[in-house]
């Protein structure tokens, strides 16, 4: 899912789990990307079932935020 924004278009770099998803936000920020994390949507009939979440940054920062992860997934 894409929406602009004065900035841009806003795109999708990692989906996955919260706690992976805050650490590559971080990842991204100390590298000068802005970056945020959006909610993904829990099924009120499956409660139990934890939701994903998005790392989205500005269109222009796509290239070097996966980059970034990239480099970071081969580190592992």
């Amino acid at each position: 899912m894409n929406k602009t924004t004065d900035e841009g278009r806003i795109v999708e770099v990692y989906n996955g789990s919260r706690w992976e998803a805050e650490l590559i936000k971080g990842l991204l920020e100390s590298s000068g990307i802005m970056a945020e994390v959006k909610d993904g949507l829990m099924s009120s009939f499956a409660p139990y079932i934890s939701p994903t979440v998005s790392v989205m940054v500005n269109e222009d920062q796509y290239d070097d935020a996966m980059e970034i992860i990239k480099t970071r997934d081969s580190s592992d």
